[in-house]
């Protein structure tokens, strides 16, 4: 083998190396901007965990389907009851006027 020809296989060598680095550095750079995009994704994910956990907390306070229709019909029988009361209030009303109204005129 003459040094021309080691020369021109060094070379080679050398170019091949050259490429090997970049491809590594090319693909390495990829992986650490998914290592990033993971992390915050992760992140994120656990931010959405805590609202949601936050969310179910409060949501155990509020009355469920059972409870709202149980507290129209209470509700419904209350009106009902009031207007009955109404109702009783007038009678005794017009009663009161007309004892009233009677003890005044038998009072002259």
């Amino acid at each position: 083998m003459t040094p021309a020809e080691i020369s021109q296989y060094l070379g080679l060598a050398l170019a091949v190396i050259a490429l090997l680095g970049h491809a590594k550095g090319y693909f390495s750079s990829g992986q650490k901007t998914l290592s990033e995009d993971v992390s915050e994704a992760k992140k994120k994910i656990i931010e959405h965990d805590r609202r949601i956990q936050t969310i179910e907390g409060e949501m155990k306070h509020l009355p469920n389907k059972d409870t709202v229709n149980k507290l129209q019909v209470d509700m419904t029988e209350l009106k009902g009851d009031i207007a009955l009361i109404a109702k009783s209030s007038e009678a005794t009303e017009r009663a009161t006027r007309r004892v009233e109204e009677f003890l005044l005129r038998h009072d002259k």
